[in-house]
């Protein structure tokens, strides 16, 4: 009975251990993803939550979800959008899984390309001393470009493209995609549901840079990767 009693207070302060341990775990998981995404309201990117993975399928528990995990929580998310950190900070204490999408055509837009193309324009960047500004990776499928906004409070000013994107029209834009007014792309550090993650390849902090000089070395490496163009949408071939 002794020996029982010994073993059953080893297992007690065992588990009470293994507890500390792993919300010690969490609280430091919480801690960075919150600093992760500070760090992208400090490059003046207003965010919004976004659904996240559960069990390799979306957080929203939509049937059919077109984009799971990987759209935000409310249909609101344009208005709730901010660079605001101690509102940031109080939605992820509500949903500490969430994802984090950037509205764009306010403070910033991005050039979305193929992962290929992406990775060879940065090299090409590199090569002729073009400063790419904040770029990051959607897991192994997509790069993105942070550029300074083509976006005009007067509509007078404002010029339209054809790869202009937004979250409902995505698949006609395989190759090329400009996410400016009314759209969103998602943040590190987001999950994907393959279990991969957006994470960033040039940081937030770096200054960003013209749209069109950087969609021009874009194009150029999408030719290069096989990508072709039909008028003015650009494919994969």
């Amino acid at each position: 009975m002794e020996s029982a009693g010994r073993l059953s207070n080893w297992w007690r302060r065992r588990s009470g251990t293994d507890a500390e341990t792993v919300a010690t775990a969490d609280a430091e998981q919480r801690a960075s993803r919150l600093e992760g995404l500070l760090a992208v309201t400090r490059a003046g990117f207003p965010v919004a939550p976004a659904a996240h993975p559960v069990d390799y399928r979306c957080s929203c528990d939509r049937m059919g979800c077109p984009a799971p995990a990987q759209h935000p929580l409310s249909f609101a998310w344009q208005s709730m959008a901010t660079v605001d950190a101690e509102q940031v900070a109080r939605w992820l204490s509500r949903d500490p899984l969430a994802n984090a999408v950037t509205a764009t055509g306010r403070a910033h837009d991005v050039l979305d390309v193929p992962a290929e193309a992406g990775r060879l324009a940065l090299e090409r960047m590199d090569e002729l001393g073009v400063v790419p500004g904040p770029v990051a990776a959607v897991g192994e499928d997509r790069y993105l470009f942070f550029t300074t906004t083509r976006s005009s409070l007067d509509e007078d000013e404002w010029w339209t493209s054809e790869l202009d994107t937004d979250p409902e029209n995505l698949t006609e834009h395989p190759g090329i995609r400009w996410h400016t007014r009314g759209s969103y792309v998602l943040v590190p550090p987001s999950r994907l549901t393959d279990g991969s993650s957006v994470t960033w390849v040039r940081g937030p902090e770096q200054q960003l840079p013209d749209p069109l000089r950087v969609l021009d070395l874009l194009a150029d490496a999408c030719t290069a990767v096989g990508a072709v163009s039909v008028g003015e949408h650009w494919f994969i071939g």
